[in-house]
């Protein structure tokens, strides 16, 4: 069994040498987690967009722990309102990448999300995107400890991770190991060819790299019964589906668009069940 300092090497390495390298402009090789198709954009785009929702609209000073290269464009609207926007990430590459789209408003640090180099008490806001899944799972709640360690007291935190287990996703995946295999037949039949993905440019080589890095994740049940005795927190929905849910189910010609409006409308009615009971929540941290 892999020790914590060599998963987290593990995961330094991957996203140095592979996750973020840029693959095309401003796509990076780790974009293969994201459905970047016309068809999901809008609500791609409007469920990034919630995670401002959640932390103060401004500030001296928005943690970023785990910011990778800032991704997406709507990353950077949470620190609009704040005079520094805080990088910290274990990978120098996506730090490099990063000062790149935060320039001077931006203070980028090598850190480990569940040791902080900072004093108590030192940001008005917080966001960590998909990050905690990486440490080891007994590391997972020390992380939650230190956001709310260097939270000030009346701010919030907005975390964003996948769930392990859950009901919406365990629901879908017959469905959609049904689906996956009638389109294979259908793509046979027509002599249709399976899609490129953005992070994969046509005639691209496999240079026989790992493809993916260590993530270790739970279910909610796990989470508030961890958090509950430490910290006040409250779960909301991110996305209530994967990407690998959104690939198999919404195309442009099967009037996707209107069904993903009509998701987006569901997850806005019942945020706190899609977010215990979808794929990806937003656990919203606050210091009282």
């Amino acid at each position: 069994m892999s020790t914590e300092l060599e998963v987290k090497q593990q995961v330094r390495q991957f996203y140095d040498r592979i996750g973020w390298q840029e693959v095309s402009e401003g796509v990076y090789q780790n974009a293969r987690y994201e459905d970047l198709r016309p068809v999901s954009r809008e609500y791609i785009h409007r469920c990034h967009l919630r995670v401002g929702r959640h932390i103060q609209p401004a500030g001296r000073f928005l943690l970023d722990a785990g910011s990778g290269p800032i991704q997406y464009p709507e990353y950077l609207e949470y620190s609009k309102g704040y005079r520094y926007r805080v990088c910290a990430d274990i990978s120098h590459v996506a730090l490099q990448e990063a000062r790149k789209r935060v320039a001077d408003h931006g203070l980028c640090v090598v850190a480990d999300v569940a040791d902080l180099p900072f004093k108590p008490d030192a940001f008005d806001g917080i966001v960590s995107l998909h990050t905690i899944h990486h440490l080891p799972q007994e590391e997972h709640v020390k992380a939650y400890r230190e956001l709310y360690r260097v939270l000030t007291p009346g701010s919030s935190a907005a975390v964003v991770n996948g769930w392990g287990e859950a009901l919406i996703p365990r629901l879908l995946s017959s469905p959609m190991r049904w689906m996956n295999r009638l389109l294979g037949i259908v793509r046979r039949l027509f002599g249709i060819a399976q899609p490129e993905h953005p992070a994969k440019p046509a005639g691209a080589v496999d240079d026989h790299k790992p493809k993916s890095t260590f993530v270790r994740k739970y279910g909610a049940d796990w989470l508030k019964a961890q958090l509950t005795p430490l910290m006040s927190f409250e779960i909301f929905v991110w996305r209530g589906v994967s990407v690998k849910h959104l690939r198999t189910f919404i195309h442009s010609g099967w009037g996707g668009r209107i069904v993903l409006r009509l998701l987006f409308w569901l997850e806005e009615q019942f945020p706190r069940f899609f977010g215990e009971k979808g794929q990806y929540p937003i656990v919203v941290i606050r210091k009282t």
